[in-house]
């Protein structure tokens, strides 16, 4: 059987392998850097109540799929994103800001940001091909663990959040504009 190659069925136009593997680890990289401010503004306002040892589990993930990012950031020589600075200050705020809206807001967040990221990964990985099979394994591993979240969240009553799904869409949109404007800065 053939093995299926990394952007198979490319169009003119559209980004080259290397490209879409260097988009990738830039999204990814800044993503997880995003997703781990997020848990330490929800840390910030949640820290001291019971949700704070869920939220520590969350963010020492997210730390291991930024560690990773990092390393082949590095190890990949690819540019990462120039937006970091605006990821850290808008990932704070957000976690923050949802978590003072109380734990249903934080953990409608989680799911939020969780389901966009799951909606990324399988597409990521659906484009990767067999020779890119360690970088497939790690965002399908990483995948796993926000579909955990996304779990956790909806299990601490994210959808009893007062206007739930208006929300739960803004941050989703915001999300996948992020996901865009960090693929390509």
């Amino acid at each position: 059987m053939p093995s299926r190659q990394t952007a198979e069925g490319r169009l003119p136009g559209d980004p080259t392998p290397r490209e879409y593997v260097s988009r990738t680890i830039r999204v990814d990289h800044a993503g997880e850097y995003g997703a781990k401010r997020i848990y330490e503004g929800q840390l910030a306002v949640l820290g001291r109540t019971r949700f704070g040892p869920i939220l520590e589990h969350m963010k020492a993930q997210e730390q291991v799929h930024l560690d990773t990012f990092s390393r082949l950031i590095a190890e990949r020589r690819v540019r990462p994103t120039a937006l970091l600075p605006i990821w850290h200050v808008a990932g704070f705020v957000l976690g923050a800001g949802t978590a003072l809206m109380g734990h249903r807001a934080a953990m409608a967040c989680t799911v939020a940001v969780e389901e966009a990221i799951d909606e990324h990964y399988r597409d990521q990985a659906a484009t990767l091909g067999d020779d890119e099979q360690p970088l497939r394994e790690d965002i399908e591993r990483f995948r796993a663990e926000e579909l955990e979240h996304r779990d956790i969240g909806l299990a601490n009553e994210a959808e009893l959040t007062p206007a739930y799904r208006l929300l739960s869409a803004a941050i989703k949109a915001g999300c996948k504009v992020a996901i865009r404007v960090t693929e390509r800065v």
